[in-house]
């Protein structure tokens, strides 16, 4: 198959080209490269995986784009609800209306398969209970309001030649050359071993549930290939069951992977973010999928990283490892305009 993968050189993209490419797959990239300032990393296996990529906005892609290709795995939003509540309008702009033309294009140019990356973080503000793909879901910021617009709308699309298919991830972590340091796990085992504290500005209970890059990159693939009456039009909830933490559980995992480290907490930081997630359908009905990580798996991979690599504590804070950092940057020295297209 040839897959065109939008966001290739993101976080997750950077991890999934070469997980596709080793299974058969060619891969065609799309990234408007607002973080390829940002690498962590080299690893030779990825040399001669390295996609042919577009540097191209979202917003900017015509149906011409993406002929020959089979199937689209799309990425590219502005990537978490801090980022989204940034610039709420630029985010409906690409994450939501961007989306939908992508998705348009892709059936225009005849290609059925059109597998989208959503999150977890729709079901926002949870009541404590286990909530599954039939769940209300509970949006609580403009990047999870557009995760659900864009699966309403492309779910509407879905029909005899289009087969579009939900992936809604929990909060990934594990090590990427295009790292993030913006999200729990990843940030708490880079702040272990840059100062030895992990001190959180909230009181840590909020719920979590969390997944590995790699088993997204598993969950992506097999519903590339799985048959399209079992999953179009189909919402999966992706991680595990056991992977529903408290925040300061796993501030607890990182600090006993990580010798002589602290954790200290702090008062409610008003974020009403707070979910547990079931993950049984996924597991029940895409076809060979299981989940292989667990957190502990991933902080145990991340200090193994930092200590081959010899992580400093400016490279943690370097701005492109940060979402939001990286695009306020590029607003302040006008690479990128008020809606964030290069100038």
């Amino acid at each position: 198959m040839r897959i065109f993968v939008t966001g290739v050189n993101g976080y997750i993209g950077a991890v999934l080209a070469p997980y596709l490419a080793e299974r058969g797959m060619t891969v065609v990239g799309l990234d408007t490269g607002y973080y390829r300032d940002g690498w962590l990393y080299s690893d030779d296996r990825r040399a001669p995986t390295s996609p042919f990529t577009l540097n191209k906005d979202l917003r900017s892609v015509t149906p011409r784009d993406l002929e020959g290709c089979e199937a689209v795995v799309h990425l590219a939003e502005l990537s978490n609800d801090p980022l989204g509540q940034n610039k709420p309008a630029v985010t409906h702009q690409i994450n939501h209306r961007g989306s939908v033309a992508l998705a348009q294009h892709a059936r225009a140019a005849g290609i059925a398969r059109f597998v989208y990356t959503s999150s977890c973080s729709v079901y926002g503000a949870g009541n404590g209970d286990f909530l599954d793909e039939s769940a209300t879901v509970n949006p609580q910021t403009a990047y999870a309001e557009c995760k659900v617009l864009v699966e309403r709308d492309l779910g509407a699309m879905a029909g005899p030649g289009f087969c579009p298919v939900f992936l809604r991830n929990a909060t990934a972590f594990g090590p990427s050359p295009r790292m993030r340091f913006d999200i729990v796990i990843n940030d708490l085992c880079a702040l272990a071993w840059t100062t030895r504290r992990i001190a959180m500005t909230s009181d840590g209970s909020p719920w979590r549930p969390v997944v590995h890059v790699q088993d997204i990159c598993q969950a992506v693939y097999l519903s590339l290939i799985a048959p399209a009456d079992q999953v179009s039009g189909r919402v999966f909830n992706v991680g595990q069951d056991s992977e529903n933490y408290r925040v300061r559980e796993l501030a607890q995992i990182v600090s006993e992977e990580f010798p002589d480290c602290s954790v200290s907490v702090g008062s409610s930081a008003g974020d009403n973010r707070s979910y547990r997630v079931s993950f049984g359908r996924i597991h029940a009905e895409l076809p060979g999928f299981t989940c292989r990580f667990t957190a502990r798996d991933g902080v145990r991979q991340l200090h193994e990283l930092f200590e081959r690599i010899q992580m400093q504590p400016d490279t943690y804070q370097f701005r492109a490892f940060t979402r939001l950092k990286q695009l306020k940057y590029l607003q302040g020295t006008r690479q990128i305009d008020d809606e964030f297209y290069w100038r």
